[in-house]
């Protein structure tokens, strides 16, 4: 270790030199400190903590504004971009508190390298696989406290300074915190730390050069220094980029409810008449439906959106393969579609409950959450019915 404590020296086997630099992503030092690092040490490669999507996002912060919301909802990408703007408008507040943008030190980094015609490595896995294989490998009865934590992050009016980031930087601290979060989503932890302290460290010992700087966020260094200094034998990339299958179990459960509840619709239809067998199947309709229309008006939907909800989840509610927030989004897209400025104020709009149904983006999204859960309701209520017409 150097005399700064957020750098790291380690020397390899092969005589080589990886200078890890530890950051936070929104702190004014961290960006000084690796600008002063590159140019200080000349390094034949610059490794950055950031994939190909983010680096280009980093440096033209306007280009998600061009997002074309019809084409992430048709690729069944919208819960993803949620999750990818949540996260980033809570980085991007904290951010706004400090005085600096999120991710200045990995542009820092990118644009001195380039400057000097220093190779770049883009160290980290793409963050569309990270978040996936995150839901994936997360049982389903912690996913509800995930969720509740990431939007709760939302009403978290806590002020940080830069005094508190180098706090959170510190060892101790940050261990510390690594192992409550462990503890609380062992998962997701799995997925968010310590395979990417795994692809990162992948990456940087294949960085070619005599020596080689790495610009990592502070979470990942300890295990990137342990994993390189103990030479200690990484997983195939392939197996850490896989989306894992869902078991097959949930499958054969997803397509037996509906197909009991239509045998059921129809045993009652053949023991007790046509007129039973489509009253069950109207309660049916009536009760999903009108569930998902409830959740379409919460949600400001267009008068059209509102319509599809209450014909569409009669339907969606006998598949596992697609919800019914899938069709009233892309109506409600088609219908009001998003404004330049509400692209443009977004990232502001999260943080501010009042703004959800103004900003035309957050109602799309609000279009495709609301519908989902009051059409559960109705169907757990559609099946209670069914059941006590046996």
């Amino acid at each position: 270790m150097s005399e700064n404590a957020d750098i790291y020296r380690i020397k390899t086997a092969d005589d080589r030199e990886i200078i890890l630099i530890g950051t936070a992503h929104i702190s004014q030092a961290s960006k000084e400190l690796v600008r002063e690092t590159i140019e200080n040490e000349h390094p034949d490669t610059v490794c950055i903590e950031l994939d190909e999507g983010r680096l280009q996002s980093i440096r033209d912060p306007e280009r998600w504004k061009k997002t074309d919301l019809k084409e992430v909802i048709k690729k069944k990408q919208l819960a993803t971009l949620i999750a990818n703007l949540v996260l980033g408008s809570y980085q991007k507040r904290m951010g706004d508190q400090t005085g600096v943008k999120p991710g200045s030190e990995l542009k820092e980094a990118a644009d001195i390298a380039s400057s000097k015609d220093i190779p770049i490595v883009l160290a980290d896995r793409d963050i569309k696989i990270t978040l996936k294989r995150t839901w994936a490998c997360t049982p389903w009865y912690r996913k509800i406290s995930l969720l509740g934590g990431l939007f709760g992050s939302i009403f978290d009016k806590t002020e940080i300074s830069e005094e508190d980031l180098e706090n959170i930087k510190e060892q101790d601290a940050l261990n510390s915190m690594m192992q409550e979060f462990g503890r609380t989503f062992p998962e997701v932890k799995q997925v968010l730390i310590d395979e990417r302290d795994q692809y990162l460290a992948s990456k940087i010992k294949g960085a070619a050069g005599k020596k080689v700087v790495a610009v990592v966020g502070a979470g990942h260094v300890k295990g990137i220094v342990k994993i390189i200094s103990e030479n200690i034998e990484l997983p195939s990339e392939e197996s850490i980029t896989k989306i894992p299958k869902g078991s097959p179990l949930w499958k054969i459960i997803g397509w037996a409810i509906p197909a009991a509840i239509i045998a059921s619709i129809v045993f009652v239809g053949y023991e007790a008449g046509v007129e039973k067998a489509g009253q069950l199947s109207l309660q049916w309709a009536m009760l999903t439906g009108g569930g998902a229309m409830l959740g379409a008006i919460i949600a400001g939907g267009h008068p059209l959106t509102i319509l599809v909800a209450l014909v569409a989840a009669p339907f969606t509610g006998l598949t596992p393969l697609i919800g019914v927030g899938f069709f009233t989004a892309l109506t409600q897209v088609y219908m009001r579609p998003p404004r330049v400025s509400e692209m443009e104020t977004l990232s502001d709009d999260i943080w501010q409950v009042r703004h959800w149904w103004k900003n035309r983006v957050t109602r799309v999204m609000l279009c495709f959450l609301c519908p989902g859960i009051p059409a559960i309701v109705g169907k757990i209520l559609a099946i209670f019915k069914i059941y006590q017409a046996f």
